[in-house]
């Protein structure tokens, strides 16, 4: 699917054409005296004056690609958490706007082209007709293996990828790539974003509860390792088991009230455990949205994956320009800015910055930029941002937010650590002594 800004261009055009008409005719009228005229004292043309007009740059197109891979989901607990068609498409077509605004001047005209798949054979399929006609910079949205079988299809060619929505943390560790840049922050980041703020409101006592899916139990272990990080207690962990035969209002009580094995002969249920916050651990919404009014517990606040969560954009974010984002994005768009959509403006704007930088365009240069100290972003949160050098994630704060306003930004304050001590986001997952990435 071709999804460009032609008509921008050709307004573009236009206008130029129009520049350039206005100078020719004011060329002529100042220029229409006899060949004897050239010669006469310059004092005989006193008032007159002369317009020197630029000449138009040949725009050079800069192609962006975009794998987008559709798999079968569960349907969430809510309607209102089914993503839109277009999802993380309108985001990256947000930045292609914005790169041409200034790309004009410079001779670069952005384009978008989406290839939808539905399997890792067929997103390779895709990159591959991608490169041939001429695309380096791919934003890809999908699974954590999809996007390893793109890195290794690209290996050793003129191909950097844009991981906008695999949060896997191995993806920065022992399977990091030099050519994935990870806008999308990995499980651990949103973990200690949001422990963290807990921390900080003095709400240290946790019952975490999960699902059983593999992303579910990722997030439950990040989690837990950013309570024993920043001084958290986590009272008990329950796992939810789905019985309701489908029926999405049919959950019951969550989670069910759990064995006690040292129970008296009286007792068969574990007496209320002391906790300040339920941490959720549901990343495809099947349990967690009920969790507040069906938690068969002490009414407590809800965070995690549900309630207050860890995020990269927020609809009622207001602070550093998202306003004007966020409204410009609904009048185009006909609906909210969603995490996904943020997150690849911030990939195609990465692109259209570098490439301004470097205006050859020359694929070494770029990417060498993008992965060097003088990338500086600022969508909207408040500070520069770019990509940690060691395992290419972006830096970036992380929004804590209920689904209507945001309450605070991380990192929290009084949070520090030894590695880059002046950068406050690296306290947000894995910070450079820690990491295994071997690029």
């Amino acid at each position: 699917m071709r999804t460009d800004t032609l008509s921008e261009a050709l307004a573009g055009t236009l206008a130029r054409a129009a520049v350039v008409a206005a100078g020719l005719l004011l060329a002529v009228s100042t220029s229409s005296v006899s060949a004897a005229d050239k010669h006469a004292p310059s004092h005989e043309r006193e008032g007159g004056f002369s317009v020197r007009v630029q000449q138009t740059p040949e725009m050079i197109p800069v192609d962006i690609g975009y794998v987008r891979e559709e798999v079968a989901a569960p349907q969430p607990a809510s309607r209102l958490d089914v993503e839109a068609e277009d999802a993380g498409i309108a985001g990256a077509l947000m930045g292609i706007k914005e790169n041409n605004a200034g790309g004009r001047f410079v001779g670069h005209l952005y384009g978008l082209d989406v290839e939808t798949v539905s399997s890792s054979e067929e997103a390779v399929d895709a990159l591959k007709k991608l490169y041939e006609s001429g695309h380096s910079y791919i934003v890809v949205d999908a699974s954590a293996p999809t996007l390893l079988k793109l890195s290794d299809w690209a290996e050793d060619k003129d191909v950097l990828l844009f991981n906008i929505r695999a949060e896997d943390v191995s993806l920065r560790q022992e399977d990091c790539r030099a050519n994935i840049m990870h806008v999308v922050p990995d499980r651990y980041m949103l973990a200690d974003a949001l422990a963290q703020y807990l921390v900080k409101m003095g709400w240290t006592d946790w019952l975490v509860i999960h699902g059983s899916t593999d992303a579910d139990i990722a997030y439950r272990d990040a989690i837990e390792r950013a309570g024993k990080r920043f001084g958290a207690n986590i009272v008990d962990v329950r796992e939810y088991v789905d019985v309701s035969g489908g029926r999405r209002d049919g959950v019951g009580p969550i989670p069910p009230a759990k064995p006690h094995k040292e129970a008296n002969a009286g007792s068969s249920i574990v007496p209320p455990a002391a906790y300040d916050v339920i941490v959720v651990a549901d990343e495809d919404q099947q349990f967690g949205p009920l969790m507040p009014y069906r938690g068969g517990g002490q009414p407590r606040v809800v965070a995690g994956t549900t309630g207050l969560i860890a995020t990269t954009w927020s609809p009622g974010h207001e602070k550093w320009g998202a306003t004007q984002a966020n409204n410009n994005f609904e009048k185009r768009f006909k609906r909210i800015m969603q995490p996904i959509d943020h997150m690849a403006y911030v990939a195609t704007r990465t692109v259209g910055e570098a490439v301004t930088r470097k205006p050859k365009n020359d694929f070494a240069a770029v990417s060498a930029f993008i992965h060097g100290p003088d990338l500086q972003l600022a969508p909207f949160k408040g500070i520069k941002q770019q990509f940690r050098p060691w395992d290419g994630q972006f830096r970036q704060p992380i929004l804590i937010a209920t689904e209507k306003v945001p309450v605070s930004v991380s990192p929290q304050k009084g949070f520090p650590h030894a590695s880059h001590p002046e950068i406050e986001v690296d306290t947000l997952g894995i910070d450079e002594p820690e990491s295994i990435c071997k690029m």
